[in-house]
């Protein structure tokens, strides 16, 4: 009887110890094949500013210098959302620090070897660009870095701290027909990296992200020091990155 209960709570250990294995494995999730220029089309463009819904998933970067939490467009950038948090919640991104870093641009992370170099997707290879008019590189947008060649989207991203745009900026690229009336004026309040974006470059960058609380920490983060390559001389890391409920 004792030797039956003795194998009888190992086979329960077992149990709980698989189950307890399987829930730290991520699935890997289903690749989805992008509507054109994106599948929220009816937002308007600024919508990106817009604070979160309750109960809505956000991601939080708990990195050395603070909290930098932001929203995520699942439907506008499906493949760049659905990459983003596969990667985000097999722990990816802890411990992976902030290797290019260029004060009034932007600061780029994602990149497991820290080089700039690094990093796949959870697929394994690199994806396709997802552009959307309504989603633009306004200060704050969180974008997917790639290296210019088609399907090199991976793991790495970065966040626009980005410069103050005048109109003379848009005129002088022969832009300001482009824009509509509305976002330029969010250029104009806001600042940020138009030459990203997908409607005015063919190799711009896909927005899939908006921070809208921890701007400070990305502006502490975009002050720090930098060597040649503009890699912080102090690293600034991420500690753990996580998705919650807002």
């Amino acid at each position: 009887m004792n030797i039956k209960r003795f194998f009888c709570g190992i086979l329960a250990l077992c149990l709980v110890f698989s189950a307890g294995c399987q829930s730290k494995t991520p699935k890997k999730p289903d690749y989805i094949v992008p509507t054109y220029d994106g599948s929220r089309t009816q937002d308007e463009v600024g919508f990106q500013f817009d604070m979160p819904k309750k109960g809505e998933t956000i991601a939080v970067l708990n990195t050395t210098m603070g909290d930098i939490k932001m929203r995520l467009f699942e439907e506008s950038a499906p493949i760049a959302v659905t990459n983003f948090k596969a990667l985000v919640q097999s722990g990816y991104y802890d411990g992976v620090i902030f290797h290019r870093v260029i004060k009034d641009f932007m600061i780029q992370g994602g990149d497991p070897e820290g080089t700039g170099y690094g990093g796949e997707s959870i697929w394994g290879k690199g994806f396709e660009n997802e552009f959307n008019k309504n989603l633009l590189h306004f200060k704050g947008a969180v974008s997917m870095a790639h290296s210019s060649l088609p399907n090199s989207n991976g793991s790495q991203f970065f966040i626009v701290q980005g410069s103050k745009v005048t109109e003379e900026d848009l005129k002088s690229k022969g832009l300001d027909k482009v824009y509509s009336e509305k976002a330029k004026q969010l250029y104009y309040e806001h600042g940020g990296a138009f030459h990203l974006d997908g409607i005015v470059n063919s190799s711009g960058h896909t927005v899939f992200g908006h921070v809208f609380e921890g701007m400070d920490v990305v502006n502490k983060i975009a002050e720090v020091e930098t060597d040649e390559n503009d890699k912080p001389v102090q690293e600034v890391k991420i500690i753990k990155a996580y998705l919650t409920e807002y």
